[in-house]
């Protein structure tokens, strides 16, 4: 288990945990919540050893391997599949192990070194890598295409990839969705889902954290509160806690009120000194309680768009895509809609599909590869970029960008008016002068919002707008989306975003763009479906590539026989001869993967029979707690290691019947 123990731990004059305590038993799946800054991030650095607290223990069983997200962005021509290969650290040292056994000619230590490639499954290692690649979007193509070659997204999906490879009894986190698109997101959460370790992630997807976790850790004004339950269970519980504590709070200022008042009465009076005097003593014992201070909500609205054309946008047969070197790549191609005033449309598709394209040539970032866009009189439209910094310069500002602003549209603006207006977005002092490219990701995100609000637009245009927000500026977002009167088009793996907003959506998938009659949970299955539908298609496609091997490699047609003769004897004899050979070749080019199938099925039904024992154990009621422990942890890995077998006897079995087909 993970113990916290009276944790202080500083950053700089900050205190980020205070006297905290918390105790997390293996295989809990937690939730870490907190607003931005708080210091969830320092926690997990804190239980990786990269920070040293500043008093207290942190007590972490040595053995537990732990499994993390690196943050910084890999530089390596590296193949995809290998780098995520390196994340596995038991086949990274068995690998080690026997290259060193293999230099030493140690006969005994590569035997050694074998075994532990056999323990940490090296033979379906390069499957199960690419399966986490392909699960995380990645195209059959890429799998081993040069790490360097992918953007700073996929690159971050990479690293996600390879600790997820790591074979970790603890699993952190940190915002593991922000670079995934909904069809990635919901295939990890179903992979977390089946995760049997111990997982703490920090997240600002509400219906992520619900679909996963079952304890919320909440780190606030420097302590640890754990509640039992997802983060819909934990806002509940919290409420209701703050209800209290406030009650109780209440209540207490009365009783001292109550107190002072008969001292301030009688402490003069000397037939009540005494009593007066033990009330002094009462209020000087009583612990006093702390009123209940949450943090302000973060709100604001869009104002009211100066005009509403509707139809907003036409588009007749609009291709979309972007240029290289003077060649054109179209993506999408044959759009043949409208965008109506009022329309809420959530724009949904894999990365890869065209979303973002189409939205940058609707946002005018890139022109239309073919096709004519109409707009309506009037159109403002305010475009949230996916990557923050396609709309600001790092060198600049928060109020640069908005005297900038407010110059280009209307209305204009005095400074302290536009200091005012960061305010209320919490830019607030010297940050309104401070370097863009050195804010969060989050500050960036609200002056995004910041700029949108203030332009008036009557067509919002979000790609991605909650990447880096918190849930209470999520859930500030979505309010003002539903209060805002003109058109939204947005693009977002935030589940509960969508269903709060949007009334519409639009399905962008092999190369054209169609109305999807349905809701989020219609579009979930239908990925399920296609997914079904894929791994069919690769199986028959398989057979078909088996079939067609084995009837080129089948031998040709034997002629008809004839009357044997004397003179045949000879020939007929050097027949079998040859055929024994052939026979002979062939056996020994089957022999030692038959003799690792015979190894495997003696493997099988040994752990079987041990299966069965501890099943008989567990039965009998006869066990003691401790027994009962063990004897589920080795259950558990009897069913890794019986699932790895199986797998490569038909692994074995299916070279074995090439050979075969071959021969």
């Amino acid at each position: 288990m993970i113990t916290l123990r009276n944790i202080t731990l500083r950053r700089g004059t900050k205190v980020v945990l205070d006297d905290a305590s918390v105790l997390l038993q293996p295989g809990e799946k937690v939730g870490l919540v907190g607003r931005n800054g708080a210091g969830k991030s320092s926690l997990f650095a804190l239980l990786t050893d990269r920070l040293q607290s500043d008093k207290g223990e942190v007590d972490i069983p040595r053995q537990w391997a732990v499994g993390e997200v690196a943050q910084n962005m890999p530089e390596t021509d590296m193949p995809a599949t290998e780098f995520v290969l390196e994340g596995d650290v038991r086949l990274m040292a068995a690998r080690k192990a026997l290259a060193d056994a293999e230099a030493a000619e140690d006969g005994h230590a590569m035997a050694d070194a074998h075994a532990l490639l056999m323990d940490a499954g090296a033979f379906d290692a390069k499957p199960r890598a690419q399966a986490l690649l392909m699960g995380l979007g990645f195209k059959g193509e890429q799998v081993d295409a040069p790490v360097n070659s992918f953007s700073g997204g996929w690159r971050m999906r990479l690293q996600l990839a390879r600790a997820l490879m790591c074979p970790a009894e603890l699993m952190l986190l940190d915002e593991p969705t922000n670079h995934l698109d909904l069809d990635a997101l919901v295939w990890l959460e179903a992979w977390l889902q089946r995760y049997d370790g111990t997982l703490i992630i920090i997240s600002h997807d509400r219906e992520f954290l619900d679909a996963i976790t079952k304890v919320t850790l909440h780190l606030d004004e420097a302590k640890l509160h754990r509640y039992g339950g997802n983060y819909t269970a934990f806002e509940s519980m919290r409420a209701e806690r703050m209800e209290q504590q406030q009650a109780a709070f209440g209540k207490q200022q009365d009783r001292i009120a109550h107190l002072q008042k008969f001292i301030d009465r009688f402490k003069a009076k000397a037939s009540k000194a005494k009593q007066a005097q033990s009330r002094v003593k009462a209020l000087e014992r009583m612990e006093r309680l702390a009123p209940v201070l949450a943090s302000a909500d973060f709100n604001f609205e869009f104002k009211e768009p100066v005009s509403l054309p509707n139809p907003m946008l036409m588009f007749d047969d609009v291709a979309c895509g972007y240029e290289v070197d003077g060649i054109e790549n179209i993506i999408v191609r044959g759009i043949d809609r409208s965008v109506l005033a009022g329309q809420r449309i959530g724009i949904l598709g894999a990365n890869g599909q065209g979303k973002s394209t189409v939205v940058k040539t609707v946002a005018r970032m890139q022109r239309a590869m073919g096709g004519k866009i109409t707009e309506g009189k009037g159109l403002t439209i305010g475009y949230f970029a996916q990557q923050e910094m396609d709309v600001l310069r790092p060198e600049e500002g928060p109020l640069s960008h908005m005297v900038r602003l407010a110059k280009e549209v209307s209305p204009q603006a005095r400074e302290q008016e536009l200091r005012d207006f960061l305010g209320q977005f919490r830019f607030v002092g010297d940050m309104v002068n401070q370097q863009v490219g050195s804010l969060s990701g989050g500050e960036k995100a609200r002056l995004v919002l910041a700029m949108l609000v203030w332009q008036r637009p009557n067509l919002l245009l979000l790609d991605e707008p909650t990447n880096h927000l918190d849930l209470n500026t999520r859930e500030a977002l979505s309010m003002a989306l539903n209060e805002f009167e003109g058109t939204v088009m947005l693009v977002s793996h935030d589940r509960a975003l969508l269903r709060e907003v949007c009334d519409e959506f639009w399905l962008v998938t092999k190369g054209a763009v169609s109305p999807f009659d349905g809701d989020l949970d219609d579009y979930q299955r239908w990925l399920l479906d296609q997914s079904k539908e894929a791994a069919k298609a690769a199986k028959e496609a398989a057979k078909a590539m088996a079939k067609a091997g084995k009837s080129t490699a089948a031998p040709a047609p034997a002629p008809v026989a004839a009357v044997a003769t004397p003179a045949s004897a000879p020939a007929a004899r050097e027949d079998r001869k040859l055929s024994g050979q052939a026979r002979q070749k062939l056996a020994d080019q089957t022999r030692p993967l038959r003799k690792e199938m015979d190894a495997i099925d003696a493997k099988l039904n040994k752990l079987a029979d041990e299966r069965t024992a501890l099943e008989a154990q567990l039965a009998a009621g006869s066990a003691t707690p401790g027994q009962i422990v063990e004897a589920g942890k080795r259950l558990k890995g009897i069913h890794d290691e019986l699932e790895s077998a199986e797998l490569r006897w038909l692994e074995l079995s299916a070279q074995v019947d090439a050979i075969h087909a071959a021969a």
